[in-house]
């Protein structure tokens, strides 16, 4: 086995650890804000992870560096939709005023 290859299968393992506690924290936990801190690393640290186990696993090359950008492009989207979601409830439970640029 090369070390491209165990090197694929690290980040494989880790992204999937990551996407399955945060699928456990989805489930186990009872609050809306308790459930968006564990889905978080999911979009943040399990996609991007996964993304860039098969870029290693296809080796250097146009379908490598499209992987790279669509682990860049998940990461920082997740991290905006979870302070989207984040704001929205707080909203939804009057913690927030709808207009306020905060």
């Amino acid at each position: 086995m090369a070390a491209r290859h165990v090197c694929a299968l690290v980040l494989l393992i880790a992204g999937t650890g990551a996407l399955v506690l945060s699928a456990v924290g989805l489930v186990a936990l009872p609050r809306p804000y308790q459930r968006l801190h564990a889905l978080t690393p999911a979009s943040t640290v399990g996609t991007p992870l996964v993304a860039l186990a098969l870029a290693v696993e296809n080796g250097p090359g146009r379908a490598a560096v499209k992987l790279v950008l669509v682990a860049v492009v998940v990461a920082v989207g997740g991290t905006v939709t979870a302070m989207a979601i984040g704001r929205a409830t707080a909203q939804h439970e009057h913690l927030l005023r709808r207009d306020s640029p905060e």
